[in-house]
């Protein structure tokens, strides 16, 4: 069987399941890769047979996506050109985590496809969701179309629904609480995440930055560029993860028993939503940046954690996903 696994590039969370799940597809069959977007800071590690620009939000520095850049380097004629050239009929299946390209590759022609993405999650209404009319959910329900559905969230909200797929190094970490925080907030410039928690002087921080190409000190906190490996032992030794609004971070974050605080950004459907699930499951979350300083101060004085069951499913979740659509 050849297979053809599509994900989205824009993000660590669809690179980082792609490790896990990829293994287990090749077992079935010969697999090539395509990706799409330039945002992921975790490495893939398996040769890539198309890298396309597809279209995907850059993130800003105050708190939301930059739409003008996210504009400016989409190009619509090379993005259809892509769609209409990618040999998709050689494939016995496509699996998509959330990339246009295949998506619409696949829909122009008739070809089904499997998405297998934490967006799929939301196509059930049992899912947490803002209420009301919101362009993202609009955007994110025709962005990547597909036939079939294999989804992940933070609970099983529905039967296709699965819990998070957890990396394995993340499973194998040895953890501890060595009293420093960690930050991954990319939405937000270095300065106003300085400004912030210099105001709880009693703590380290440790922020990794995708503003910065330098480490660097200041106050009490270090900067650090992203490097995979430092963020991971950073977050395995901390006491608690405060992050933005997406999925695999915050999933893995509480796999490992710390504590976090969400911070979505703004206009950004997904991370609202991802954000509504993690508020009813106890974590606290910052809505507004009127509420930043408050909120953060409360947090660290929190000494709830949340527990959770993230089960290892992928080699099973793959095997029925097979079994299903071949």
């Amino acid at each position: 069987m050849k297979i053809l696994y599509a994900l989205q590039g824009t993000g660590n969370g669809h690179v980082s399941r792609a490790r896990e799940i990829l293994p287990y597809l090749k077992q079935y069959g010969e697999v090539d890769i395509l990706i799409s977007g330039t945002q992921a800071e975790v490495g893939l590690q398996y040769e890539i047979k198309y890298q396309f620009n597809g279209f995907g939000f850059v993130f800003g520095s105050k708190g939301g996506v930059d739409f003008g850049e996210t504009w400016n380097r989409f190009h619509m004629k090379q993005f259809y050109d892509d769609v209409k050239n990618l040999p998709i009929h050689q494939y016995d299946l496509v699996i998509n985590d959330f990339e246009p390209v295949c998506a619409w590759s696949c829909k122009l022609r008739g070809k089904p496809s499997v998405a297998m993405s934490h967006q799929s999650a939301y196509l059930s209404p049992k899912t947490p969701q803002l209420k009301g009319f919101h362009w993202g959910k609009l955007i994110m329900n025709h962005y990547a179309p597909a036939k079939n559905h294999v989804a992940f969230h933070f609970e099983k909200y529905d039967d296709f629904i699965h819990t998070p797929v957890i990396r394995s190094e993340i499973r194998q970490q040895v953890t501890q609480n060595k009293g420093h925080y960690t930050v991954y907030l990319p939405a937000y410039s270095d300065e106003f995440i300085l400004e912030q928690i210099r105001k709880i002087p009693h703590i380290q921080w440790h922020i990794f930055s995708k503003h910065s190409s330098q480490h660097y000190q200041k106050f009490n906190a270090e900067v650090f560029p992203i490097d995979n490996a430092l963020f991971q032992q950073s977050l395995a030794t901390c006491e608690g993860f405060l992050t933005g609004g997406g999925f695999e971070g915050p999933a893995e974050a509480l796999f490992m028993k710390k504590k976090v605080l969400a911070v979505p950004m703004h206009h950004q459907y997904e991370q609202q939503c991802n954000a509504l699930s993690l508020e009813k499951m106890g974590v606290p979350v910052i809505w507004k940046e009127a509420d930043f300083s408050k909120k953060l101060k409360d947090w660290v004085n929190l000494e709830q954690i949340i527990m959770v069951d993230f089960p290892d499913e992928t080699e099973e979740v793959v095997r029925k996903m097979i079994k299903k659509y071949r």
